[in-house]
């Protein structure tokens, strides 16, 4: 049956007012929609090919009836062929539907993802994170405005603002929502014209400078505003900078006009962004990941792996250990290893589960909850992680689909290892991290050093010896305070510290792990002042980190390299050891 004459994918273009909910609970996708339509580059992708997908009333017969669509899923862009049945009552469109009766595009983008989610039914009560990932193939972050405290904290509000605006000005999408926590709260409409448990799609974010005339040359106060839509397309706040609001007076005619501002219950509306922080609970950003080296922008490095919660028998080939709370399985988990290879770096890092797969009769699958630790671990790691070392950072728990974190770390060699909250439960996931320089990032899979036909006569490894130097005291006097690293030395394998500039109590904080053949070969730990024609020898230790020591905590005085004639140098070395017969110790 035809729904009306002279059907369009678009009318008049594409743009966030064409969107109204229909009778399915998926206010979370259709705000989502409205962020998409907003961004023309974003749109082109998950709608291809839209021109040849155009009805053209003058080709009738090129029309075959069937339209796809592009949605980022698990690591991929996935295309979704669907037919123009669209389900009406009494002639209406019952689910998404346009402003104009004859407009069809978000109907169709709606009915494709419902064929990717399993049915329309699994549409009902979503997360509009994961919708506005599937869009773009970016990464959600979400915010709780209310326990980070931005309402009452200008100065985290106003960093959060230019994070926002941030995001938005590179092309990202951003939403907003108000808590409802009871069943009563959802959809229930506050004094201030704002909907609970609603999610509003943010379409602009700016700052508006106030005055008239030649007073705004001079007066540089500006207003950090958002711009947000309903996408019930009516009903809209009514505090201050609504739609009629009398502070639309401070703003001259020409920043209305930049601004578009219109006074209609179209659904769209502007408050402050301070407003925003005290009536909202939650926003979602969802930045697209720069990875073009063409762009002006930050350039950022991607690893991105597959991984999966497995379950087995044997404690050595289980990959479903649980959190961190359950001590005796947690390092069971996939485990994968990074680099941060400047000073400092920022590292965003975001595991996605892939979904349960939905039945029609069932609807959504449900997802488990997930998280991650992240453990600093020593300069030259190759194997598994089997016991506790520095926590560098750790995410939040929760059963979404992703969970994302950003986290600034110092040069150093890092252990990801993401989990289900419970040991036992198994699926698959996907880890993507970013890094400014590439981070190497690959998985663990051995425990230990493997065994070939050469181990019989090289030799295999008989103990295993973490060294961890932490600071040095005391040392060696010169015109100038000495710039000093560390390097750590067992059987041909060797690590180095970062240098300590200008420092005679420098803190190396610097790990190895060596797997020792010859356990009654000593470790050597030298200390060298780095300078620009030669280095300085400035003293070492040697360490026997015999298993049955059980002192863990040494300072010992540095010494000369004399020929087996020890004379002691100025200064004095903290090192922790750790040693054990067991390779799958540490």
């Amino acid at each position: 049956m035809d729904i009306c004459e002279d059907p369009r994918l678009f009318v008049d273009g594409i743009s966030s007012h064409d969107l109204h909910q229909g009778q399915v609970g998926n206010c979370w996708f259709v705000a989502a929609c409205s962020s998409l339509a907003s961004r023309e580059a974003l749109w082109q992708k998950v709608i291809p090919d839209w021109k040849e997908q155009e009805w053209d009333p003058k080709k009738p017969d090129a029309y075959a009836g069937i339209f796809h669509f592009h949605f980022w899923r698990f690591g991929e862009w996935v295309d979704v062929v669907i037919d123009d049945r669209l389900p009406t009552v009494n002639n209406q469109l019952i689910y998404c539907h346009s402003s104009s009766r004859n407009e069809f595009w978000c109907a169709l983008v709606e009915k494709a993802y419902a064929k990717l989610a399993g049915c329309y039914q699994a549409l009902d009560g979503g997360n509009t994170a994961d919708a506005l990932v599937d869009f773009t193939g970016g990464v959600s972050e979400p915010i709780d405005l209310t326990e980070g405290g931005f309402a009452h904290d200008e100065a985290k509000r106003n960093e959060l603002f230019e994070r926002v605006l941030k995001v938005h000005s590179r092309g990202g999408l951003i939403s907003a929502s108000i808590k409802a926590v009871t069943a009563e709260d959802m959809e229930a409409r506050l004094a201030c014209g704002l909907v609970k448990g609603h999610a509003y799609a943010i379409t602009d974010v700016r700052k508006v400078r106030l005055g008239h005339g030649l007073l705004t040359l001079f007066k540089s106060e500006k207003l950090d505003m958002i711009r947000l839509r309903n996408p019930w397309g009516e009903r809209e706040w009514n505090g201050p900078w609504s739609d009629t609001s009398e502070e639309w007076q401070q703003v001259s005619k020409s920043e209305r006009e930049k601004m578009g501002m219109t006074v209609q219950d179209d659904g769209e509306f502007w408050m402050t962004f301070k407003d925003l922080c005290q009536y909202f609970t939650d926003i979602i950003k969802c930045r697209l990941i720069n990875t073009s080296y063409l762009s002006i922008h930050k350039t950022w490095e991607e690893a991105r792996l597959h991984g999966a919660w497995t379950h087995h028998e044997d404690p050595h080939q289980n990959r479903s250990g649980g959190c961190i709370n359950h001590k005796d399985t947690f390092f069971q988990n996939p485990q994968y290893i990074f680099d941060v290879k400047k000073p400092e770096d920022e590292v965003l890092i975001c595991i996605q589960q892939r979904p349960k797969q939905s039945t029609r009769r069932g609807g959504k699958g449900e997802n488990l909850a997930i998280g991650f630790d992240i453990y600093q671990v020593e300069e030259n790691r190759q194997y598994r992680m089997h016991s506790l070392q520095h926590r560098a950072a750790s995410s939040i728990y929760i059963n979404s689909r992703s969970v994302f974190l950003r986290t600034e770390q110092p040069e150093g060699r890092y252990v990801i290892i993401p989990t289900t909250f419970e040991p036992g439960h198994t699926g698959e996931f996907l880890l993507r991290i970013f890094t400014d320089v590439p981070s190497s990032c690959r998985e663990l899979r051995l425990d230990e050093p493997p065994r070939s036909c050469w181990s019989s006569l090289c030799g295999y490894p008989q103990q295993v010896t973490q060294v961890h130097v932490l600071a040095a005291a005391g040392l060696k006097e010169s015109p100038s305070e000495p710039n000093s690293y560390v390097i750590i030395k067992c059987e041909g394998d060797k690590v180095r510290s970062a240098v300590q500039k200008g420092t005679s109590k420098p803190e190396y904080n610097v790990k190895g792990i060596f797997y020792r053949k010859k356990p009654g070969q000593s470790i050597t730990i030298q200390i060298w002042n780095h300078r620009v024609l030669k280095d300085e020898f400035l003293g070492q230790v040697c360490l026997k980190a015999d298993p049955d020591d059980l002192q863990a905590l040494h300072t010992l005085r540095l010494q000369d390299r004399n020929n087996g004639q020890s004379s002691d140098l100025p200064g004095t070395i903290a090192v922790r050891v750790l040693s054990s017969a067991s390779l799958r110790a540490i």
